[in-house]
């Protein structure tokens, strides 16, 4: 029962990486191993705490996700093409469809790619270099709060986990 619990554990680190890191599963890998804990424990009241508050940082960490990006790109002043080309950058930056990085790989690509894409779409749309860089920074920023935003209450519903199940599998 111990090495399912850490195997579980281990599974639910990944969703924290994930939280943070765009592309990974995050929370999504934090419910469904509390899930799994309830299914192999034969308990689900031990895990309704856990299971509640999961669920709710799955909602949450979605609306942070998107409140930060938007919030960053409305703050700097970007236009629907910015917003376009964040995401199209998102996408070329982590499948490495940008030129090949010398260090960094996909998670540099994840910052640039979104970066540069805003300041393309931007650019492309307005004409103004100077406003498209402000666009672009305000995008990628906006993301990066969001993240880690994200990954703070990832962490905490692994913590509430832990601590409401470690007596079930330890005793006492």
């Amino acid at each position: 029962m111990q090495i399912i619990y850490w195997l579980l554990i281990a599974v639910m680190l990944v969703g924290v990486v994930g939280a943070v890191v765009p592309a990974i599963p995050g929370s999504s890998l934090i419910l469904v191993a509390i899930i799994l804990w309830g299914i192999v424990s034969s308990s689900f009241t031990a895990i309704k705490i856990p299971l509640i508050v999961t669920i709710i940082v799955l909602f949450s960490s979605m609306g942070v996700d998107f409140l930060g990006g938007y919030l960053g790109a409305k703050q700097a002043g970007a236009s629907k093409w910015g917003q376009i080309g964040a995401l199209v950058g998102l996408f070329l930056g982590f499948f490495g469809l940008l030129p090949t990085l010398p260090f960094g790989g996909p998670l540099l690509g994840i910052l640039l790619g979104p970066l540069l894409g805003s300041i393309i779409g931007d650019y492309t749309c307005r004409r103004d270099l100077g406003k498209a860089v402000k666009a672009g920074i305000g995008i990628t920023v906006g993301t990066v709060v969001g993240n880690l935003l994200q990954g703070i209450i990832a962490v905490s519903a692994v913590v509430i986990f832990i601590w409401t199940t470690w007596s079930q599998v330890y005793g006492g």
